[in-house]
């Protein structure tokens, strides 16, 4: 790391800077390195995660994730961090360090549910979705189907279906779908655990995933993660709820590139495999570990696979009465 941040310029070839491991991820060794011109932030990509399930992926991911963040901040201007520079052979690039802001998963764990932020997510989500709808260059540029399927649609989708056999054929028809629609530019990891509070907006991180596919994706990755925090934090479930509501609402706002009701019904059967995914897939979070929370998840997800809804609101409701 120290050779490449010498070769890039941005350390002094005499400099030994201090370094520290940051925690957190699963998937990349990342660093905090405090150079004499400014702190920085080093991203290597592994090719075998951190769970307890075997889970391997293509390291050329983290070219990808680059790709996604130079592109994104085009489209909107610092919507995620700059880069500063890059090795793609080495799986490796160096960005600016933005630790001072605050973490998205952070407010919302002390139970901060912000609408109007939630709704900034939404809308910022849906412009990158829409700068990047048909166009050839940018799906020529992101045909990372393998990497996809390697670290989102087998971990989330396919595992939960060899663990759940009476819904396999649902899940896997959920997962086929997915990987057959190409419409738009998706980040992928759409979570409130790599969204920081920027002072003029929502700043998004780690775009391992980044992929020219179905942008339902990205709008049901997140909103999963505002049902969820209902088990997390009780009391604040109407706010989470309430940030459901505007973030899925603000993004629909956003979709000119086809029939807003097409992408939500997409989106709407997606999500309950996604909320079944987070307890029985090889990604589970980390809050909800007691038996009652994960049947409760397994029932009403188990019950909205069975029988897909085509509105967000139906999930939520379901959801919100259990």
């Amino acid at each position: 790391m120290l050779a490449f941040l010498r070769r890039s310029g941005l350390a002094a070839q005499d400099e030994s800077p201090a370094a520290q491991a940051l925690t957190g991820g699963v998937s990349s060794d990342i660093w905090r390195v405090e150079l004499a011109r400014e702190t920085v932030c080093v991203k290597r990509a592994l090719p075998r995660l951190r769970t307890a399930q075997r889970w391997e992926a293509p390291i050329e991911r983290n070219r990808y994730e680059r790709r996604w963040i130079e592109r994104a901040n085009r489209i909107v201007a610092g919507v995620a961090p700059r880069v500063l520079a890059a090795d793609d052979a080495a799986g490796c690039f160096a960005m600016e360090y933005l630790g001072g802001l605050p973490l998205w998963k952070v407010e919302l764990a002390a139970g901060r549910a912000d609408a109007g932020f939630a709704r900034a997510v939404g809308e910022r989500l849906a412009r990158i979705h829409a700068a990047t709808a048909g166009d050839a260059d940018v799906a020529a540029e992101f045909a990372t189907d393998a990497s996809f399927h390697a670290i989102r649609l087998e971990p989330y989708l396919v595992a939960t279906a060899r663990a759940h056999p009476g819904l396999a054929a649902p899940l896997e028809a959920l997962a086929e779908r997915t990987a057959n629609t190409r419409l738009a530019l998706v980040h992928g990891d759409v979570s409130p655990k790599n969204i920081l509070l920027g002072p003029a907006g929502p700043v998004l991180l780690d775009a391992e995933c980044a992929w020219y596919g179905d942008p339902a994706f990205d709008l049901a990755f997140c909103l999963n993660h505002m049902l969820l925090k209902c088990l997390w934090v009780p009391a604040a479930s109407e706010g989470f709820l309430a940030c459901f509501d505007s973030l899925y609402l603000s993004y629909c706002e956003g979709i000119s590139w086809e029939d807003p009701s097409r992408l939500e019904a997409r989106a709407a059967s997606l999500l309950p495999g996604l909320l079944l995914a987070r307890v029985d897939g090889k990604s589970p979070v980390e809050y909800i570990t007691e038996t009652p929370q994960k049947d409760r998840v397994r029932s009403v997800a188990g019950a909205l696979i069975a029988a897909p809804p085509t509105r967000l609101a139906q999930v939520r409701n379901a959801w919100r009465r259990s």
